[in-house]
């Protein structure tokens, strides 16, 4: 039986091994988008609206909306539209105040239009009304504890404008990182949302998967009413980037795009605990049930089970194979990780990452797992 567990554990960590070299290849493929400020580009400006759901957010919706504001981007081709999700707060209040000064800021209220208990994703409901109500052509979503850099409207632009006519994109995913904080918490979180940003431009920029972070991506309107927005899966309380992504594209044809450029990195607000870090992963994991896309659920089914052999192998106590294994999940995540801290200009960010592996591995297992549970809690709201 021993034996079992130690060939089990090896093959996994064949396959983990050869899954990370593939990402490593993919990501490499991505060239850096460069703004050409010679090309006329800004003749024709894109008209976007920028979508902000926004729940108990009145600490962060200022700086947020104050860098949305600061973009080098023509303030007439742009909107933003906060959504209040229900907030308890002075979020709304905050926002009309802004919007008093600033006539291209509005406010919505999801109060206006549903009740709390008619609906499970109100994440997903808050978009479709904005979008409903967007004068732009192309709806750019970010979260209210973002900071958007300034050239981020003029990347979209000239990214979006560079494939017309003959390769019109529908959807746009970009990076995203957390703010860099002192503390072990931090540290960590910083680490493994390198790994899930770097696989995301590996695998969206080789068309692989379908990934993306709401807090910085972008759409084309007409095109997410043709895909009927979030139909048939408004039921389900996260996933609003990945199933849209999913739903554009295998209806459009695959017209899905990655904006590879360090000045498009939206700046986010990692967990400020440990209990609020597990929830927000469960949340994410959650999802992972109703994903169409077949090739992230089986990256997914061998991460976790790679995982979950390293901990049977502690329990039986085979640790010579435990150390043999997490020696060389190490190595290759580390070779992985490498041009992607490149990427986001975090060269030194790699010096503790041994240390990391036990709660990686832990989180990994705990996440998983009661992701697949019906309920979680977030925001102060249970939800399915």
């Amino acid at each position: 039986m021993i034996q079992i567990f130690n060939w089990t554990a090896a093959i996994l960590t064949i396959l983990y091994a050869l899954l990370l070299m593939a990402y490593r290849y993919w990501f490499g493929l991505n060239k850096v988008f460069e703004l050409d400020t010679n090309k006329n580009v800004n003749e024709h400006p894109i008209r976007f609206t920028i979508v902000i759901p926004a729940r108990n957010e009145a600490l962060n919706i200022k700086a947020c909306l104050d860098s949305i504001l600061a973009q080098d981007y023509p303030a007439e081709f742009f909107e933003v539209i906060v959504i209040d999700d229900f907030s308890e707060d002075d979020t709304a209040f905050m926002v009309k105040a802004i919007g008093h000064d600033h006539a291209n800021v509005h406010l919505l209220s999801l109060a206006d239009y549903y009740k709390p208990g008619e609906m499970n994703s109100f994440k997903k409901k808050a978009i479709e009304k904005a979008v409903s109500k967007a004068k732009g052509d192309w709806i750019v979503t970010t979260d209210a504890d973002c900071m958007v850099p300034i050239q981020w409207l003029s990347l979209y632009n000239a990214y979006i404008q560079q494939n017309l006519p003959e390769n019109k994109l529908v959807f746009v995913a970009a990076p995203v990182m957390f703010i860099k904080e002192s503390g072990v918490l931090n540290e960590f979180q910083v680490l493994d949302f390198l790994a899930l940003q770097g696989i995301t431009a590996a695998a969206v920029g080789a068309g692989k998967h379908s990934m993306s972070n709401g807090a910085n991506l972008a759409f084309e309107k007409s095109a997410f009413i043709a895909v009927g927005g979030y139909q048939g899966v408004d039921q389900i309380a996260s996933g609003d980037d990945m199933f849209l992504m999913h739903k554009m594209k295998v209806t459009l044809s695959n017209r899905i795009g990655y904006l590879f450029n360090p000045g498009a990195i939206v700046l986010t607000k990692a967990m400020g605990n440990w209990k609020d870090f597990i929830m927000q992963r469960i949340r994410w994991s959650s999802k992972a049930r109703y994903y169409d896309d077949n090739s992230i659920f089986w990256v997914l089914l061998l991460v976790y089970l790679y995982n979950l052999s390293i901990l049977v192998l502690l329990v039986v106590g085979e640790y010579r194979s435990l150390l043999i294994t997490i020696a060389f999940k190490t190595f290759f995540e580390m070779f992985f990780l490498e041009p992607v801290t490149q990427f986001y200009k975090m060269p030194g960010q790699l010096r503790y990452f041994p240390l990391y592996q036990p709660i990686h591995i832990v989180y990994t297992l705990v996440a998983g797992l009661f992701g697949q549970i019906k309920t979680y809690t977030w925001k102060g709201r249970r939800v399915k």
